[in-house]
């Protein structure tokens, strides 16, 4: 039977304020310390001290850091597998992945996912972890969607097919994958095609019109414009510089 783990309430969405989870870190004990100044301590200190023996002594320092290792082995297990970096309880450990891979980067459920996957994380405790975090916010994938889909068409000017297919590869949801590139109407993904050939046109001077066609049409196809459009575009920019179009409504 799995065992669940009481959370407390963290707060929805993908912020860059530190999560209280991981301001507070989830240690199974206390940190060993540094060993108290007592009377006994410093006692021991001298009577293992003596001429040509370095750092205080050699019986004495040796005896002394003999009884500070055993007095560490002698902790918790908890505590000492948290020194030694060994695995924690499966679900403490997934829902520390997920807040580090989820710090200040949004991700899907499917990225976070994989990456338990890939750490050999039990499915249980994987999916316990994963259904938590969806209840809080943590991950949601409509919001990361609406996200990807605003910040690559204005920084890389992808249009609705390629976002489609970026966020398909994330594991979104159709549905989800829809209603997000649906915020692209026919008008601006034009729009923005036509800022895209405006700025690579430059670039495409002295080359034969032909060879302009299919550099300007095919930049546009590899953000997903399609091909109805990207010729529809090429041609009205080139028009504007004087050039014959005649015949450029063929398929390139």
């Amino acid at each position: 039977m799995t065992r669940r783990t009481e959370w407390s309430e963290p707060t929805p969405g993908f912020g860059a304020e530190p999560h209280p989870w991981q301001a507070g870190g989830f240690a199974d004990g206390p940190e060993s310390g540094p060993e108290p100044d007592t009377a006994e301590s410093r006692s021991g200190a001298r009577r293992g001290a003596g001429p040509g023996t370095g750092f205080g002594g050699g019986a004495g320092f040796g005896e002394g850091a003999s009884r500070r290792s055993r007095s560490r082995s002698s902790g918790s297990p908890s505590s000492s597998r948290a020194e030694k970096g060994e695995p924690r309880d499966p679900v403490e450990q997934a829902r520390n992945i997920c807040l580090r891979l989820l710090t200040g980067t949004p991700r899907t459920r499917k990225q976070l996912a994989d990456a338990l996957r890939k750490r050999e994380i039990p499915d249980e405790a994987a999916e316990e972890v994963l259904s938590r975090f969806e209840d809080v916010g943590l991950i949601d994938d409509a919001a990361f969607a609406d996200s990807w889909v605003e910040s690559r068409h204005h920084g890389r000017g992808l249009a609705r097919r390629a976002l489609a297919r970026e966020l398909r590869t994330k594991g979104v949801d159709s549905a989800v994958i829809d209603e997000a590139v649906g915020q692209l109407d026919p008008e601006r993904e034009e729009e923005t095609a036509r800022e895209l050939v405006e700025r690579k046109l430059r670039s495409t001077r002295g080359l034969e019109r032909d060879k302009r066609l299919r550099r300007l049409a095919g930049m546009l196809a590899r953000k997903g414009y399609g091909e109805g459009m990207a010729l529809r575009v090429v041609r009205q920019a080139l028009e504007a510089e004087g050039e014959d179009t005649e015949g450029l409504d063929e398929p390139f």
